[in-house]
């Protein structure tokens, strides 16, 4: 039996290392309830920002699905409708970076590309509900509400990683 050796790169473990800190947070963050369901502040994607500014998009895209991944294997949420929710605004806010990503970078801050992270998270996340959960035009009465959400923790979360990239440049 051959066996198969695995040589992990320092950019292996800065990405294990930085997804470890997104699980904690998501994790932590499971722990407190929602005043709305499926409204919670999306302490992870701090994490997931951080990276798109340090390392790109590559890097982001694995910490932000390897998070979505072990947080649900770990809340036993893996292949649940919270699962593919999750897996849904996850792709869709990556997409949304990934093209941000391309336009000249002086129309974008930290700050702007949460705010559209969190706006197409959650418009993934109601096409899923609407599509597959609740198949009800009654879905978009819930956009207004999410999209507050999603502009008061975009700005948020934007206002944290742009901090947190200000201190580390000190």
């Amino acid at each position: 039996m051959a066996i198969i050796h695995f040589q992990a790169s320092e950019e292996d473990h800065r990405t294990a290392k930085l997804t470890a800190f997104a699980i904690g947070l998501h994790l932590i963050e499971s722990a407190f309830p929602s005043p709305i369901p499926g409204v919670k502040p999306g302490l992870a994607n701090i994490v997931i920002l951080y990276v798109l500014a340090r390392y790109g998009i590559r890097t982001a895209a694995w910490v932000s699905l390897l998070r979505v991944f072990a947080s649900s294997l770990l809340l036993g949420q893996f292949l649940s409708p919270t699962f593919l929710l999750s897996l849904s605004g996850a792709i869709m806010s990556l997409l949304a970076l990934m093209l941000a990503n391309r336009l000249p970078k002086q129309h974008f801050s930290v700050i702007s590309l949460s705010i559209l992270a969190a706006f197409t998270h959650i418009g993934g996340q109601l096409t899923v509900v609407r599509l597959l959960l609740i198949p009800h035009a009654s879905v978009s009465y819930l956009i207004p509400i999410f999209g507050l959400a999603a502009l008061f923790f975009g700005v948020v979360n934007g206002l944290i990683t742009a901090r947190l990239l200000f201190a580390e440049q000190q």
